[in-house]
């Protein structure tokens, strides 16, 4: 058990295996509950764009009662999203070890259990979603046909990635839609560089599975990339900080927010430095330590707007 363990270790010996009532564990392992930190990564660029709205409207904070609506919306929406993720590739989970013990994998929800749970995800995320204005709600629509997309690109591109990354940064038009009722440059500018932060860490995320997907017939940046891992990363981090400061900047971001942007900057350079990708258990923290990465970059935005 030790080595299956070592192995799958996002998936077991978590919080929900140790404490939930064994009725709801599949369904909160459906919508890794167990694992937050891929709503945190859905959620940082809704702060990102809050906190730039507040910037660009001189407002002392970001709108507190929009950030509690992201919140929400990002942990149920990444719900239905990896609930969807799970029925679509449910045949291909049962191929790779990390995965093989997820629930519809596993037996422990059937398909259309699962459909279900994710009709009523997405009923509560509609909720979240229409408390804000007319624009933001159209904005907020417009994503699903990326969300319901990117579980098959896997099959017939060596860059789902970049549409994870479509689906994963359209919070960084939310927060901005949601103060102004339009988008500008701005927040689209922040979108791209979100983009490309994504395409970044879920390179890393995927190479845990290289073996397997090879196995599986799966493909990936980490398999495209493999020995040059690290020189893509370099690209697409920087990329992801040009365009992330073109954004504070046109926002009318000061000194706060270059150095939220420097610190930034400072921890995606670490994780390239420290990246080995044939050790998979370093390679899963890296990607786990973006939440704090983001959310340094987030602390800029707020400082700035205080400011």
């Amino acid at each position: 058990m030790n080595t299956l363990q070592g192995r799958i270790a996002d998936s077991v010996g978590n919080w929900v295996d140790r404490n939930a009532p064994s009725a709801v564990k599949p369904y909160l392992r459906l919508s890794r509950f167990d694992r937050p930190i891929g709503a945190w990564l859905l959620l940082l660029p809704c702060w990102w764009s809050a906190g730039l709205a507040a910037v660009a409207a001189g407002q002392p904070l970001p709108n507190v009662w929009h950030l509690v609506l992201f919140f929400i919306g990002a942990f149920v929406m990444r719900g239905a999203g990896c609930t969807w993720n799970d029925i679509a590739d449910h045949d291909i989970d049962k191929k790779v070890e990390r995965t093989r013990l997820r629930p519809i994998a596993s037996g422990a929800v059937t398909l259309s259990q699962a459909l279900a749970y994710a009709i009523l995800q997405s009923l509560v995320g509609f909720l979240v979603l229409v408390q804000f204005n007319g624009f933001a709600v159209a904005t907020g629509i417009a994503s699903l046909g990326i969300v319901a997309l990117y579980p098959f690109m896997k099959r017939v591109t060596y860059w789902p990635q970049i549409v994870l990354g479509l689906a994963f940064s359209w919070g960084a038009l939310m927060g901005w839609a949601a103060t102004f009722g339009r988008l500008d440059v701005a927040p689209v500018l922040l979108y791209l560089g979100s983009i490309a932060w994504v395409i970044g860490y879920d390179t890393i995320y995927a190479h845990q599975d290289r073996a397997d997907d090879l196995f599986a017939g799966i493909k990936s940046t980490a398999l495209l990339f493999g020995e040059r891992t690290k020189t893509m990363l370099m690209l697409f981090y920087g990329a992801a900080i040009v365009l992330i400061g073109a954004a504070g900047i046109l926002a009318g971001g000061g000194v706060a927010f270059g150095l939220g942007l420097a610190a930034f900057a400072a921890h995606l350079a670490w994780q390239i430095v420290r990246l080995d990708i044939s050790d998979t258990a370093l390679c899963l923290t890296l990607f786990r330590s973006n939440r704090d990465a983001g959310l340094l970059l987030f602390a800029g935005l707020v400082l700035d707007a205080m400011l």
